[in-house]
């Protein structure tokens, strides 16, 4: 692939972008901390959603070592509607590991993210990008989208896609250049539009596993503990309960669940 083409792209990809950018709050700030709640909220979730909870929890917790302090019940009642709220519990045990280990250095963890309960590979690249506008290409959903569409893709391997990153990628503009891809797909070139399906997909929330989950915590949440037998008909407990007590998000105490 020739530099001439990908300079075309880029091109186009940035003109895209001071047409028709998007105003969201977590570019408005290059804090680290910021941009990893950001980041982890927006895992599997869509931007409109995200929104209300990042600048409440920003409200609250404006550092890393003010939401280290907070208790798993105080975060999970703040995350509480935003989804998979397994998130919320990983992001507190990150905060206190950044904290303690890191003194507070965002940047420093996340150079070493394998310490760093629910941070991987992409997580960790976004917020250097982001926060540090490091020399770095992530791909996300909408990246792996754009890029098999753009360069007629055939089943393409993530490795060949992440290569491809690496030579789309114009040094020293990793922050807006992620941005505005980030822009052209959601906008543009949509999974609808283009055709191309994600690498993975979420199954249907309502009826599922997860929406029990959901109501179990909120409904713990709320009056602090409940009975075994609230839900011993359901028969997606079995399945809901294991998954709560294995990521550490209730315990059982006799007949009663609650929050550890």
């Amino acid at each position: 692939m020739s530099s001439e083409i990908i300079r075309k792209f880029q091109e186009k990809i940035f003109l895209f972008y001071r047409r028709q950018g998007r105003f969201l709050p977590w570019r408005e700030t290059t804090d680290p901390y910021r941009v990893l709640v950001s980041e982890i909220m927006l895992q599997q979730t869509q931007v409109e959603r995200v929104i209300p909870f990042y600048e409440c929890w920003l409200a609250r917790w404006g550092t890393v070592e003010e939401l280290a302090g907070a208790t798993l019940k105080e975060v999970l009642s703040q995350w509480m509607g935003l989804g998979y709220n397994n998130r919320a519990k990983r992001l507190l045990e990150t905060a206190g590991k950044i904290t303690f280990y890191y003194a507070g250095d965002v940047l420093a963890a996340c150079q070493d993210y394998k310490n760093l309960p629910g941070v991987g590979e992409y997580t960790s690249k976004a917020v250097r990008i982001f926060a540090a506008n490091e020399n770095l290409a992530a791909v996300d959903t909408n990246i792996r989208r754009i890029l098999i569409d753009e360069f007629a893709l055939v089943n393409p391997s993530m490795a060949e896609i992440r290569r491809l990153a690496e030579r789309c990628l114009p040094a020293g503009r990793s922050r807006d250049w992620h941005n505005a891809l980030m822009d052209y797909g959601a906008l543009f070139l949509t999974a609808a539009k283009s055709g191309i399906r994600p690498a993975s997909r979420q199954s249907p929330f309502s009826g599922s596993v997860r929406q029990l989950r959901a109501e179990i915590l909120r409904e713990l949440l709320k009056k602090g503990k409940i009975s075994l037998k609230t839900y011993e008909n359901d028969e997606r407990f079995s399945k809901a309960l294991n998954g709560l007590e294995k990521e550490g998000l209730c315990r059982i105490e006799g007949q009663y669940l609650l929050i550890p």
